[in-house]
């Protein structure tokens, strides 16, 4: 037993926490110990474990000994930023926890209140001031768990030896179907960087993350999850296995590992408790290696109604109306990343009936549709957008959607099938719904062509849902009202909520994501400023008179429903703020 452990343990003698028999015969059987395959158990363990101490209480008593703030660790709430301040490695290793970040310090809990050199090592690490608090052990090992995820192995023993890179695959001429992980045989079963890189995938699967980033940096290989569209720093391998474990997944991407010049694409299939999923995967060769992204499409989790994807009953309603047109074009828009393919997929699915053809042309197809017929781009052998929207409109579809509109060629084709009796969806890059017009007149198409054929366009942007399992009321300040300029009329039946963090949401408060949406009607008045050519803030101040709401707006309904928080409706929404 170390000096420290004695005068803590002393010091719970004294305060009258622990019998001095007691401590006594721990002493002695942790003296006695003779298992030489296995180190002693300290004093401190086998009194817990007989249940003479308990842990929590020898924390209280530290901390006002020490003159130390007390914390209780079990459904706490910790800020993704605060866990990327230390890696998961590191808190394991010392067992401490960064429970939050504000004005550059960081707050860690920490069981040992003698133990300064933790300390210094977090000060050093993360870069930033440190204040220190004291939570029992075990609640400290079980939040490490429920925010980092379990931990699979320790690295540099599971990795000890890692197999050479397998002879490399000749670069493919054609994109081919995705590669499928199967069990490997029985010389690889105990391969480390194999069952590596699949604790990699599944873990990132079961913490239900959207994308897998793998990226070299000078001096360590970091590995990236992003959780409801924020990124969250793993407990990374070490950097002498960036080669062989980049190898190893280009391997299973079926792409060329002997190539390090140039970007390559690749497909991965896993199936994990019945679901198959396929991991999309793309290298890019950066200064200190190979960049790896793989990002996990889930076929079996994307039949979204339209209330999954976040609209309020009477906005769900008008779009109901709006996409069951028989004609025209419907255009979602946003940037990368904005929730636009799965708003379509869902109009598709409503749309999804047995008197209905429907045909798709996407880049890639993502997801695989029951019933619709969907087209992969090809640019390769001149399979583009524009050639392959041609061929389709010769199928006789009653709805056609193209996964973007890139160019005049394609915005031409899809705005003529629009006008010749075919419903078209598509998407295209814009900050709100009225600067689509002006985006489709600047690409080159006609204002008396999109006039005719536009039915209305869709702005979203996404932010994360309160977590249920978690979410408690809430009361905002001054400042957050002030922010969102409501009125008092609407605060009279507003329900704020918000997530206190729970394992079911790793700590964070927000579980899965839902959309803000800005739907712009056109009507007669609007068709006639199109066919004028107005500008879009014009367009968007006769939209607003006609009673659209903006993306703000919606944000703030749902703010008032208890579905998000102010935050998250704000940090989406900045440009809106007027």
């Amino acid at each position: 037993m170390t000096t420290a452990d004695d005068y803590v343990l002393q010091l719970a003698v004294d305060r009258g926490l622990l019998g001095a028999g007691l401590l006594a015969a721990a002493q002695r059987r942790s003296a006695e110990h003779t298992d030489l395959t296995s180190p002693p158990p300290s004093v401190t363990e086998i009194l817990v474990s007989d249940g003479a101490l308990e842990p929590q209480a020898l924390a209280r008593l530290l901390a006002g000994e020490f003159a130390m703030p007390f914390v209780e660790l079990d459904g706490l709430a910790v800020s993704g930023e605060a866990l990327n301040a230390l890696p998961r490695s590191f808190v394991s290793r010392h067992l401490v926890l960064p429970v939050a970040l504000a004005d550059g310090v960081l707050q860690v809990a920490l069981a040992d209140p003698l133990d300064v050199a933790t300390l210094d090592s977090v000060e050093h690490v993360a870069g930033l001031r440190v204040k220190a608090s004291i939570a029992a052990e075990d609640e400290i090992r079980r939040a490490i768990a429920r925010f980092y995820g379990q931990d699979t192995a320790h690295l540099d023993d599971l990795l000890a030896s890692a197999p050479p890179p397998r002879t490399p695959l000749p670069p493919a001429a054609l994109p081919g179907p995705p590669a499928a992980v199967a069990e490997p045989d029985s010389a690889d079963k105990d391969a480390p960087i194999i069952k590596l890189v699949h604790s990699l995938i599944h873990e990132a699967i079961r913490r239900r993350a959207s994308d897998i980033h793998l990226e070299p940096l000078e001096k360590r290989f970091r590995v990236r999850y992003r959780i409801d569209g924020v990124l969250l720093e793993v407990d990374a391998p070490p950097k002498r296995l960036q080669l062989s474990i980049i190898s190893r997944l280009k391997i299973m991407a079926n792409i060329s590992i002997a190539e390090k010049r140039v970007p390559q694409d690749g497909r991965i299939q896993v199936t994990l408790g019945g679901r198959t999923l396929d991991l999309r995967v793309s290298s890019l060769p950066t200064a200190h290696g190979e960049s790896i992204v793989m990002r996990i499409l889930d076929k079996e989790g994307l039949r979204l109604g339209l209330p999954e994807l976040g609209f309020l009953p009477d906005d769900q309603k008008a779009f109901e109306h709006l996409i069951a047109s028989p004609d025209g074009i419907m255009l979602v828009t946003g940037p990368t990343g904005s929730g636009k393919t799965t708003t379509l997929y869902g109009c598709l699915h409503f749309l999804n009936q047995p008197d209905r053809k429907i045909i798709t042309v996407e880049d890639p197809v993502e997801y695989q549709l029951t019933g619709i017929n969907q087209v992969p781009v090809r640019a390769d052998i001149g399979m583009t957008f524009a050639a392959a929207l041609r061929a389709m409109l010769r199928q006789a579809p009653n709805i056609v959607m193209v996964g973007e509109v890139r160019d005049l060629e394609t915005a031409d084709i899809a705005i003529n099938a629009s006008l010749t009796g075919h419903m078209v969806f598509s998407t295209l890059h814009t900050n709100d719904a009225p600067s689509a017009v002006t985006r489709l007149i600047d690409i080159g198409v006609k204002p008396f062509l999109v006039a005719a054929s536009l039915r209305a366009t869709m702005a979203q942007r996404l932010v994360r849902r309160v977590c249920p399992h978690c979410a408690q009321p809430c009361t905002p300040t001054a400042k957050e009202l002030q922010l969102l300029a409501l009125a008092p009329a609407q605060l009279a039946g507003a329900t704020f909520r918000r997530g206190a963090g729970c394992p079911a949401c790793h700590g964070t408060g927000y579980r899965g994501r839902l959309g803000i949406f800005e739907i712009f009607l056109v009507n007669d008045e609007i068709r006639g400023l199109i066919y004028d050519h107005v500008t879009a803030p014009r367009l968007r101040a006769v939209a607003r008179r006609h009673g659209m709401r903006t993306m703000r707006e919606d944000g703030i309904r749902k703010i008032l429903a208890g579905h998000t928080t102010i935050e998250e409706v704000v940090s989406v929404t900045v440009g809106d703020a007027r």
